[in-house]
């Protein structure tokens, strides 16, 4: 191959351990204000992403998909800058939607009004 061509795949066992050993070796994954640490000060707050749980329906869409990657984007970003961060299950975030499936499933059985 020459100095100006591309592979035609990536080849991430040759790349992924090198970068990964650079970043740990840079502190990139140390939270600068670490809550373990007897340095830690409580009013600089960490950054925390909470994760909404699958809706009802149970249908995945591109959405779905789309924001969990940027979800992981941010976490992992303000992670490498030092941040104490939290990505963390949450609450459900569709509860309208999913009022609305319990009743249609509850009519369906006949235990519904």
């Amino acid at each position: 191959m020459s100095k100006h061509e591309l592979p035609k795949t990536y080849d991430f066992k040759a790349t992924e351990a090198r970068i990964y050993a650079m970043w740990e070796a840079g502190g990139y994954f140390k939270p600068f204000n670490d809550p373990n640490k007897p340095d830690f000060d409580p009013s600089v707050k960490p950054f925390v992403i909470s994760i909404p749980p699958p809706n009802v329906t149970g249908e995945l869409h591109l959405g779905h998909a789309m924001f969990v990657s940027m979800e992981d984007l941010m976490i992992r970003y303000h992670r490498m800058k030092g941040y104490s961060t939290l990505w963390v299950p949450g609450t459900d975030h569709a509860g309208i939607a999913t009022q609305l499936m319990v009743e249609r499933h509850l009519l369906r059985r006949g235990s519904y009004p």
